[in-house]
């Protein structure tokens, strides 16, 4: 397995296959690829789903549009420049270079078996869902321009330079030689860390934590749950970039992994509560999939049962102890994604044996622990500083009425549920949310 998956770390820095003679394009290949990169893209619109069914009613637009915006925001970026600073030819061991501002230089180029573009379509999959993640620590309460802007500036300083970190063979990490398939550390650590700084810069919502916020829509969470694990598939087995065995691998550990964080979230629900819920089996499935990302190629799927079960014990955990935080994470980004996210990167060292595709288990766990160390400690900092800067500009926050009111007319002029009869938002009920 190691064999397998040396050339496949060259693949995703961006550098081409290792072979006798030149890289051929591989249409096989090459199909896959694009599914997967459009399967990534799914993820997004249903992250909106799965946060929007956790919000208030009178938010649930402007819940769902900090994903949506997302999409459009960081294509273009990734497009201008964040590609070359991720993945740049001819970088140093922080960033990448320039030499590929808005996609210059990569017509028809390879990346391995696959054309360039396709590669760089695929990774801005990647960034896109990664900003989105943060907004669920801020919702109900963030200006939705503050976001937009903080969402650019993460984008560029904060993301691309730690995919260069991870990712390309010019990175400190890469070099050092810490493992994450697809993007444990570079994409939920991150969002994570910097949805639970955000939360504590901004503030508590009104009401907090004296005042329960139920999920408005159940239903929704279900969907987008459902939605983020079919794209899921397209994202862990994509970044084999290759129809090959080593994607067969991480889609096998995708699919397990995930179920069961599931049983896990719902027996440690009903031990706590008497109860398993609808929003905890969501929950446990996403944490699963966070879990397994960095592992999904690395270990074998016995070994993916033990990651997602540790995986979703640990969320579960941290979302018990969420007040202690002093942060408002409105909808647990750091407890599903920071915590899933870093307990994932250190079982892809304790487990990688179980495919021999890593260092013994002492120095691979050494070389994890300083990855998530590293990266918790960028991602904290940059957007603290990030988030600072952006308040110089804007407020962060929207006022006390428009709170109060919700979100949607506010900032969209628009409401996400219309009466019938007179056109207005549907009432919120006194004893409600």
């Amino acid at each position: 397995m190691l064999k397998t998956l040396l050339p496949l770390t060259v693949l995703l820095s961006g550098a081409a296959l290792a072979q006798t003679g030149a890289p051929k394009l591989d249409t096989g290949d090459t199909a896959w690829m694009l599914v997967a990169s459009a399967l990534v893209l799914l993820m997004t619109p249903g992250l909106a789903f799965f946060y929007g069914g956790l919000s208030r009613t009178q938010s649930v637009l402007n819940t769902m549009m900090m994903s949506v915006v997302s999409i459009g925001l960081v294509a273009v970026l990734w497009l201008l420049v964040g590609y070359s600073l991720a993945f740049g030819a001819g970088g140093n061991a922080l960033v990448g270079s320039l030499v590929h501002l808005g996609l210059d230089g990569l017509a028809g180029g390879l990346t391995g078996t696959i054309p360039t573009y396709v590669f760089a379509a695929f990774q801005a999959m990647f960034a896109i869902i990664a900003v989105a993640l943060i907004s669920g620590a801020v919702i109900e309460r963030m200006r939705f321009g503050a976001f937009v802007l903080f969402g650019a500036l993460w984008s560029l300083l904060i993301y691309a330079p730690l995919a260069h970190w991870v990712w390309s063979a010019d990175g400190w990490l890469f070099k050092l030689g810490a493992l994450d398939f697809a993007g444990g550390t570079v994409i939920h650590i991150a969002a994570g860390v910097s949805g639970l700084v955000a939360a504590a810069v901004l503030g508590s919502r009104l009401g907090f934590p004296r005042t329960a916020h139920v999920p408005h829509n159940v239903p929704f969470v279900l969907l987008g749950a459902g939605l983020l694990w079919f794209g899921w598939m397209g994202f862990n087995a994509g970044s084999a970039l290759a129809a090959n065995q080593t994607a067969a691998l991480a889609f096998i550990t995708t699919l397990i992994a995930p179920a069961a964080a599931m049983l896990t979230w719902l027996g440690l629900e009903s031990v706590r509560t008497g109860k398993p819920t609808a929003v905890g089996a969501a929950t446990g499935l996403v944490v699963g999939l966070v879990a397994i990302t960095p592992a999904c190629a690395f270990v074998s799927p016995a070994a993916s049962v033990v990651v997602g079960a540790l995986g979703a014990a640990a969320s579960f955990g941290a979302v018990q102890l969420k007040t202690r935080l002093k942060a408002d994470d409105a909808l647990d980004v750091f407890a599903c994604h920071g915590v899933a996210g870093i307990v994932g990167a250190l079982l892809t060292g304790a487990l990688a044996w179980t495919t021999g595709s890593g260092k013994p288990v002492g120095e691979q766990l050494v070389i994890q622990l300083i990855g998530v160390v590293a990266a918790v400690a960028y991602t904290g900092l940059g957007s603290f500083v990030l988030l600072k800067l952006v308040s110089l500009l804007t407020p962060l926050r929207v006022p006390v009425s428009q709170e109060i009111a919700g979100m949607d007319v506010s900032a969209h002029s628009e409401q996400g549920y219309a009466d019938n009869e007179t056109g207005l938002g549907a009432p919120v009920f006194v004893g409600g949310d």
